[in-house]
């Protein structure tokens, strides 16, 4: 039987982050188990081709959600990255932290230690920021967070009809202010590659012997005695082996990680009994309190040329990726974005209740030559994302298969103030568009039509496009009661010795941003807590995270 002191299950942005930190921190023997392969592909490597990677199978776990009734029982692809940095490899690379208040909201609720005061110092120590080293930034850390160009003419418009409706310009979404409109950072090293918790965070552990990484190994199952976390149980070239260890972290994500909790019987112990698993620990929480940022999409067909298609024409697309592949950035490595807002839909929220993301290329968008394919029409694509949302879903199991996916329910809309939020961001988005300063730009609405004003053709609209932002949290809660959460403030699984998830499970409620920095937060803190430190001020700092040696690296490449 092979033995380590620490098991991490899952190589994706928190567990990245976790594995890292302890290795470089003297924890022992640290085993990360990663379910998927490497993530040395162009598809991955390349910023902008992470719409076309988040959907091919060999980097993904390729789940649907099960049928949403207020969608046209449509079943909704939920990417979630199967790979080496896990979802981080195959996102859109945005850098978001979400907003102070929603970090004060879990430390008031009894979770000590989570406040933004708290946090503020794991985001500052994990990255190396372009604006350098400041009261909210880094500048020695693993994580690269570059600035994205400011498509010329077409951002001052946008920032000029954010100002027509009582908006600023903010030059840093994740400061001390998150309202306003203007163009967010990205995970993006300088040579224009993707960061992601992989690249990062193993980078930063390369050369240290204590570090060992499976690839293509699925935990099946944690294995418990007397109360006690004793190993897990791991499929790996085709037959099952099992781990000694006294110290597991679950990190496999929002949707796996209750589901190895629940295949190993922690969970509601009458959903488990009723499909023939044997309850251990009774937590009803498990796979419950599913959050995700439900997102309107609308298009408006362009008066004028936007510059990405243009930019998109064989020869010009050509040169682009010549000057990625010497490293010097350009196209391949930006998003085709016009401007992000954090605002106020409704008037009486407290703090920006939505994100507005304007980009100016489609789904189509492709490169083109003249004679043999056109380039597609000029649109702006806008996306509303609904930053705290009333519904909740859940995770559940199908079977006793630990091989079978779960079934993942949503709820999307199913709550009515969700739907009437929705709405009244079709309303502002509109609004926007209306606007003196960008009106010009609008040619036609393309979606939906702009005739598509009364409640009954909006929810028609929502029914055919609504999805969400790809953020899914909650699943593992935090909380103080183990009746109504599955971990405690230290991440610890209440009832149990020697297990933890640190992944965006724990979040007890969805945080007003992107989910990936916060992921990367939540596997820092982790390693502090078993570290046996919670403030935030170890360093871990190499002289170079870029360092040429590897860890040790097992399974299939």
């Amino acid at each position: 039987m092979i033995a380590f002191d620490v098991v991490v299950v899952g190589a994706g942005s928190a567990g990245c982050a976790l594995a890292a930190r302890l290795a470089t921190g003297g924890a022992g023997r640290i085993l990360l188990i990663e379910a998927g392969g490497d993530n040395r592909d162009l598809m991955v490597k390349v910023p902008a081709a992470w719409p076309f990677a988040s959907a091919m199978p060999r980097y993904g776990w390729q789940m649907k959600t099960e049928p949403e009734p207020a969608l046209g029982n449509r079943q909704l692809d939920v990417p979630r990255g199967r790979l080496m940095g896990g979802t981080s490899s195959i996102n859109g690379m945005m850098y978001s932290r979400g907003h102070a208040t929603d970090y004060d909201r879990w430390a008031r609720s009894g979770l000590v230690g989570w406040s933004y005061a708290d946090v503020l110092p794991y985001f500052i120590r994990s990255e190396t920021n372009w604006r350098g080293a400041g009261p909210f930034h880094g500048e020695a850390g693993p994580v690269n967070v570059t600035n994205n160009p400011r498509p010329s003419g077409l951002y001052e418009r946008m920032i000029a009809a954010a100002a027509e409706l009582g908006y600023g310009e903010n030059p840093d979404f994740n400061a001390d202010d998150q309202q306003g409109f203007g163009m967010p950072d990205f995970t993006v090293a300088g040579d224009g590659r993707r960061e992601s918790g992989a690249t990062a965070y193993l980078a930063l552990a390369a050369g240290h012997p204590n570090l060992t990484i499976w690839k293509s190994a699925t935990v099946q199952r944690v294995l418990v005695a007397k109360g006690a976390v004793t190993g897990v149980e791991v499929l790996r070239e085709g037959r099952t082996q099992t781990i000694a260890t006294g110290e597991v972290v679950l990190s496999s994500g929002t949707f796996h990680s209750p589901k190895i909790l629940m295949h190993s019987g922690i969970g509601d112990a009458e959903a488990m009994r009723a499909i023939g698993i044997d309850a251990i620990v009774d937590l009803p929480a498990v796979g419950r309190n599913l959050q995700d940022h439900p997102m309107v999409v609308m298009g408006f067909a362009s008066s004028q040329p936007l510059g990405f298609e243009q930019r998109l024409r064989a020869d010009k697309f050509a040169g682009s990726a010549l000057k990625w592949a010497l490293g010097k950035g350009g196209l391949l490595s930006e998003a085709p974005m016009a401007a992000q807002g954090f605002v106020r839909v409704q008037q009486d929220s407290p703090v920006p209740d939505t994100q507005i993301q304007i980009t100016t290329g489609s789904a189509m968008s492709r490169p083109w030559f003249p004679g043999i394919r056109k380039p597609q029409p000029d649109m702006l694509v806008v996306t509303g994302l609904q930053l705290r949302p009333w519904g909740r879903g859940s995770v559940t199991l199908r079977s006793a298969d630990p091989d079978q996916a779960p079934a993942i329910r949503l709820g999307l809309l199913d709550d009515p103030r969700d739907r009437q939020f929705a709405h009244d961001i079709i309303g502002f988005i509109r609004r926007f568009f209306a606007t003196e300063a960008a009106r010009e730009l609008v040619a036609a609405h393309v979606f939906p039509s702009a005739d598509a004003t009364s409640p009954e053709a909006l929810d028609a609209f929502l029914a055919q496009m609504f999805m969400t932002g790809q953020h899914p949290v909650g699943t593992c809660a935090m909380g103080i009661d183990p009746s109504e959460s599955v971990v405690d403030a230290r991440l610890n699984v209440h009832g149990l010795s020697g297990l933890r998830v640190a992944d965006a499970s724990v979040m007890p409620s969805i945080v007003g941003g992107n989910t990936s920095a916060p992921a990367m937060m939540i596997g820092e803190r982790a390693a502090d807590f078993i570290m046996g430190s919670g403030s935030g001020q170890r360093p871990n700092k190499p002289s170079s995270h870029r360092a040429a040696s590897k860890p040790v690296l097992q399974g299939a490449a």
